[in-house]
């Protein structure tokens, strides 16, 4: 396994954070980055004390951003008392070696600091090996300068020709562990390809959504379950699958990793497997923080992702989450215009307060049972048997 990366230790980490405002971007836009990369930063376990953002075409390819802005940034350590710096972007390896000469802190680029989140969270065997996995491959092309001792880990008579350089034993060494991670996957996906098969009589629903939209707090809210809802980023990590009957229609629920901006292409690639439950699901759960100021945005960043990942499905439910956080104007907004935007099934609820928990209940029962009328294929499927039984039980109490 990897030696992991120490964010946060017994010396707190204080952090400047610097982002770019690139030619068709808003300042806006670019602020409102440098704050969710605040909020990784936090869920990282470190403190994020200044940030900076610079006006240019494009980033800088030497050192990301101007000999100007870099000395602003070296008063700010100072003033700051801070020990670290955090870009809102990946970071060529002479990037990195240029920023480190120049500022003489430690630096990473956005994707070392969600890899190392994603390494934090990683509970099950499945996503140690593809957080592992996608680690490697961004070290692969970033040896020069950041991973000059990784031979140490590995010994053996033959391990080092002669004449063969550190860095280009490091390089094989990553290579065979890229290698041997990949065989492990391909290994643990038959396994849990096997899973899926055996619960193939089911409908399956899958929550998708960006990071800490309360997709969570959704799932324990209708399996009753105790899955972990907190508001830190990725507090999900690993696929939960739960077995839930709603009105007498049994279905397998899935919650799987929040989405966010620039998700790292390695490691979408690792978590392709993780997200196979997703893949095969008859309907997907659109969740949105309808209270977030550019939940617009979210909304495309999901659907791009959904899209590279390969992942369709003819039945969406959109559901609009923390409305009890809106004023009146701006629920009118979502209710008269997104919700009916691509006349697609959409419902605005509040998990945390059970507002509107009937509607959404009454909008997923109707598409479980168009699911399980085409899979019985004009016959009468036992599952609707049993919804029908507990309509005629529900009528008769009322």
């Amino acid at each position: 396994m990897i030696e992991r990366t120490k964010i946060s230790g017994n010396e707190e980490e204080r952090a400047i954070l610097i982002g770019v405002c690139s030619r068709g971007m808003t300042f806006e836009q670019s602020k409102e980055y440098l704050d969710e990369l605040a909020f990784l930063t936090e869920t990282a376990g470190a403190k994020a004390v200044r940030s900076f953002i610079q006006k240019l075409d494009k980033p800088i390819n030497s050192t990301y951003i101007g000999s100007g802005k870099i000395e602003e940034v070296k008063q700010a350590l100072e003033e700051a008392n801070a020990n670290m710096v955090i870009v809102d972007d990946d970071l060529s390896p002479s990037q990195i070696r240029n920023l480190d000469k120049e500022l003489e802190v430690k630096v990473l680029d956005r994707s070392s600091l969600i890899l190392h989140i994603f390494s934090e969270r990683a509970q099950t065997a499945q996503a140690r090996t593809q957080v592992d996995l996608a680690q490697y491959q961004y070290l692969l092309p970033r040896l020069t300068g950041m991973w000059t001792h990784l031979s140490r880990q590995k010994g053996g008579i033959g391990l080092k020709g002669a004449g063969e350089k550190e860095i280009e034993t490091d390089r094989r060494i990553i290579r065979e562990r890229i290698s041997h991670l990949r065989k492990q996957l391909v290994k643990i996906d038959r396994q849990e390809e096997t899973r899926r098969k055996n619960r193939s009589n089911f409908a399956r629903v899958a929550l998708v959504g960006y990071t800490n939209v309360g997709k969570s707090t959704i799932m324990n809210v209708i399996t009753k379950a105790n899955v972990l809802a907190e508001n830190k980023l990725f507090a999900t990590l690993d696929t939960t699958v739960r077995k839930v009957s709603l009105s007498g229609i049994p279905f397998l629920l899935s919650d799987t990793v929040g989405f966010i901006r620039k998700l790292p292409h390695h490691l979408i690639e690792s978590f392709k497997s993780t997200l196979a439950e997703t893949q095969e699901s008859d309907i997907l759960i659109h969740v949105v923080d309808s209270s977030h100021p550019n939940f617009e945005d979210q909304i495309r960043n999901v659907n791009e992702t959904l899209k590279e990942l390969e992942i369709t499905s003819q039945r969406v439910l959109t559901v609009f989450n923390k409305i009890d956080l809106l004023d009146e104007d701006s629920r009118a907004h979502v209710e008269n215009s997104w919700m009916t935007k691509d006349h697609q099934p959409a419902v605005c609820i509040s998990a945390r307060n059970k507002e509107n928990l009937d509607d959404f209940r009454q909008i997923l029962t109707d598409l479980l049972v168009e699911v399980y009328q085409e899979k019985s294929h004009g016959s009468p499927h036992p599952f609707l048997q049993q919804y029908q039984y507990y309509q005629m039980t529900d009528d008769a109490t009322e």
